[in-house]
């Protein structure tokens, strides 16, 4: 696999992918690279240790969270919504469970919902992305609308599921969401580059994200909620990605079964996409050809990918919302000739 002309190949078909690239397999590194500026007013250039948005690459470590918890005996994976102090959604469907919530077929109405909606920075055309700095205020967005379809029935990507697991979290342990997944998640790794940052108080070494229309450009500071959450919206780096799936598939999150469940296909999303708990995983041939976790907002995207028949990580973090999904997929397609 010849990592370079993939990048060239895409930056001839589309355009100059900004961000970084970082592959391991076997314990060894066999790429690394920076492409593009952190900053271009600036010109800083990406790094291997610039820190990227990752939207929906989040939520991942929600679901070790509420995972976490269920192994402290806090809740259960049947734990019913409404038995969580949840009196405040009238129409939603008492049946719903925290595996509901975590596998995306409770059935509730989104407050962007990815299968009707496709610009999300519209949201905040009538509410100030700058006040959207808790879990409490998503919930006026979707709380009294009426169910989608009754719980289980079929997949629907959520993220107003996920802000629900984190107002659960925050319910459980009495603490800020974002805290606790600091202290329960991040630390544990030692993900010292990962955080949920203001996006007016950007650290050191994190990428601006730009929204391109055209030659024309602007960051996307208004386009997102001012501090991620429960359904996404951390900042991390190449490396921090990489520790995190280390920490999680050698069970120094969870132990071993629950780790194993948390990667088990639990519900299908086509023939060959299928999710489990905060994770998505493509199943080739009867087996697991690659988890990953992905994410996409205004102005950044993200994928982070483990090929456990190879021992290989791949994790691609952009900061001009395209070109990490096209990327992964000529990488996803080298290892599966590989495969044959």
């Amino acid at each position: 696999m010849n990592i370079h002309e993939i990048i060239t190949s895409y930056n001839n078909d589309y355009k100059p992918f900004s961000g970084t690239i970082r592959m391991i397999e076997q314990d060894q590194v066999i790429f690394e690279q920076g492409y593009g500026y952190a900053n271009r007013s600036e010109q800083l250039k990406n790094e291997a240790n610039t820190r990227f948005g990752i939207a929906s690459g989040s939520k991942i470590f929600t679901a070790v969270t509420v995972l976490q918890l269920i192994e402290k005996g806090r809740l259960t994976l049947d734990t019913r919504l409404c038995d969580c102090g949840a009196d405040r959604f009238p129409n939603f469907d008492p049946a719903i469970t925290v595996r509901h919530l975590l596998t995306h077929s409770s059935g509730i109405p989104d407050y962007f919902d990815e299968e009707v909606m496709h610009d999300y920075s519209e949201l905040w055309t009538d509410l100030p992305m700058y006040s959207m700095t808790t879990i409490a205020a998503f919930l006026p967005l979707f709380e009294t609308k009426t169910m989608k379809f009754v719980p289980g029935e079929r997949f629907s990507y959520s993220n107003a599921g996920y802000i629900l697991l984190g107002w659960i979290v925050e319910q459980m342990t009495g603490m800020r969401f974002q805290d606790y997944v600091v202290q329960h998640v991040f630390r544990r790794c030692g993900m010292t580059d990962t955080a949920y940052d203001r996006l007016d108080q950007l650290p050191a070494r994190t990428a601006v994200g730009y929204i391109e229309e055209g030659e024309v450009w602007r960051s996307n500071i208004y386009a997102l909620p001012i501090v991620g959450g429960p359904d996404g919206g951390a900042f991390t780096t190449v490396h921090d990605m990489e520790k995190f799936w280390h920490a999680l598939l050698n069970c120094e999150l969870l132990s071993k079964a629950m780790t194993n469940e948390m990667l088990t296909p639990q519900i299908g999303v086509d023939a060959h996409i299928h999710y489990g708990y905060g994770v998505w995983m493509t199943v080739l041939h009867q087996e697991i050809f690659k988890y990953y976790v992905m994410g996409n907002d205004p102005g950044l995207e993200m994928t982070s990918s483990v090929y456990p028949k190879w021992s290989a990580q791949c994790h691609i973090l952009s900061n001009n919302g395209s070109g990490a999904g096209a990327i992964t997929r000529s990488i996803d397609e080298s290892l599966y000739h590989r495969m044959k």
